[in-house]
């Protein structure tokens, strides 16, 4: 008479015949191995989820059914939607209320999953965030806040921003005064080269404004010794003596070339001369 053959648990080697089993991975487990060796623990009630247990994981995490709980309400939240904040498990209205941000306009919970628009530490719905003057939605364009209002940039322009002198638009940021008058940095530029002169040393003449290169090269009076123009802006010093004019480095004896600053000196044609070269000529 041929024996049948044994059907054993995989982990213990006791037959299973007569007995509940599990397979995995065509192997047979009893159910006493198979919950010691592949069952979870709960995250609640730290116990073991049985294999007649429903087992619910989020994130490498098991709990029960029945302990699958709002951490705040203790609503079941099987086949609820449910958030998370740190390790515990919430509802999305208890979420919501100790959590969520609040919209400025409305004052109501924005809903997480919902798209909202943040600024310095304000949000907003989309539907919300809105220009305070024509009541379009702002999006992502750009804005300006004043009096804890938002406004587009043509309904701000239309209303508080001053006029720029040159271009006649509205100056929404960035701007200068120049003779009380208020000029967009690019519309506020030197009248010789046309390069911005906000930010750099400038000076004016018959009311226009000048880079201190191009005044120099348009107005300033040329050294007699180098050629180059003599600024005399910011304190620096030169020499003149009749019709001609000397930066204080190139005012110097014409032979020895010693300085000549606060020192006698004698002339010869377009030259100078110290004294002692003088008796010389």
């Amino acid at each position: 008479m041929k024996m049948s053959q044994r059907y054993d648990c995989k982990e213990c080697n006791e037959s299973l015949y007569g007995q509940k089993y599990i397979l995995r991975e065509d192997n047979p487990f009893c159910i006493k191995c198979y919950e010691g060796l592949y069952s979870n623990n709960c995250e609640t009630c730290l116990k073991l989820i049985s294999c007649i247990s429903k087992d619910l994981s989020y994130k490498e995490r098991h709990w029960h059914s029945e302990c699958f709980l709002c951490n705040k309400c203790s609503r079941s939240l099987v086949d609820r939607p449910f958030a998370t904040k740190d390790t515990m498990l919430m509802c999305t209205d208890c979420y919501c209320h100790e959590y969520s941000a609040k919209c400025y306009a409305c004052l109501k919970t924005i809903m997480p999953g919902t798209k909202k628009m943040e600024h310095k530490n304000n949000s907003w719905h989309e539907k919300c965030f809105v220009c305070n003057y024509c009541q379009q939605p702002i999006g992502t364009k750009s804005f300006v806040k004043k009096d804890n209002n938002n406004y587009c940039l043509a309904c701000y322009e239309k209303q508080f921003a001053q006029q720029c002198v040159h271009c006649k638009k509205g100056i929404t940021s960035g701007g200068v005064s120049y003779r009380d008058q208020p000029w967009h940095k690019e519309c506020f530029l030197c009248t010789g080269c046309k390069q911005q002169l906000a930010g750099q040393r400038f000076t004016s003449r018959d009311d226009s404004a000048y880079c201190l290169d191009c005044f120099c090269n348009m107005f300033a009076k040329k050294c007699a010794c180098c050629t180059t123009p003599i600024s005399g802006l910011g304190g620096s010093k030169y020499i003149s003596f009749e019709d001609r004019q000397w930066h204080n480095d190139c005012f110097n004896c014409k032979k020895c070339s010693a300085s000549l600053v606060g020192q006698g000196f004698l002339t010869c044609d377009d030259d100078i001369f110290c004294p002692d070269c003088g008796k010389e000529l």
